[in-house]
């Protein structure tokens, strides 16, 4: 079992490296442990490389994000609440990419294979309520969701950015179609 100081040292560390990459993927780990008010030997117990911290960060990214699909459908219509979502995804997944200069192909390759499932499974979950209140079709499979909505965190965040548009779009898409 792990101390609770351990715990609150390893949260406070991945909140800072969250933080310091945001503001600066170039960032060391040095400054990490700084910002998070532990040593560096705390830091590299917890996370031996730069490569550990950056995966670490953006596996709880994801699971953060994951965990907010059942308050959203608690709130919100099933398709808002999948809009909701797929916008905080667009967000990690703008981020993922742009630590991207810190992860090996083989890095970037584990941390897609270990949230596909995760991730898949909370679209099916927001696509099943739709699918049950009628305001999703029910041939909407969160395989081609995500496959689409990949487009979106390619987008160039900003002003000019396109991704609520081509979300809406994506989302008019899952609306049943009208019978002949």
């Amino acid at each position: 079992m792990v101390r609770s100081d351990a715990r609150e040292n390893r949260a406070r560390i991945l909140t800072a490296a969250r933080d310091a990459f945001a503001d600066d993927g170039a960032t060391s780990m040095n400054q990490v442990a700084q910002r998070a008010g532990v040593g560096a030997g705390t830091l590299y117990r917890n996370f031996p490389t730069r490569e550990a911290l950056v995966l670490a960060v953006y596996q709880d990214e994801v699971e953060r994000i994951i965990a907010t699909v059942p308050g959203l459908l608690a709130e919100l219509t099933p398709l808002e609440a999948l809009r909701e979502w797929t916008t905080g995804l667009v967000e990690a997944m703008r981020k993922k990419h742009g630590l991207g200069d810190a992860l090996s192909p083989t890095a970037h390759q584990a941390i897609t294979e270990q949230t596909y499932g995760p991730v898949v499974a909370a679209i099916t979950e927001l696509l099943d309520a739709g699918k049950q209140d009628g305001s999703i079709r029910t041939d909407a499979d969160p395989g081609d969701f995500l496959q689409l909505t990949a487009a979106l965190w390619r987008t160039a965040p900003g002003p000019d950015d396109r991704s609520p548009r081509m979300l809406a779009l994506i989302l008019d898409g899952l609306r049943p179609q009208p019978q002949p």
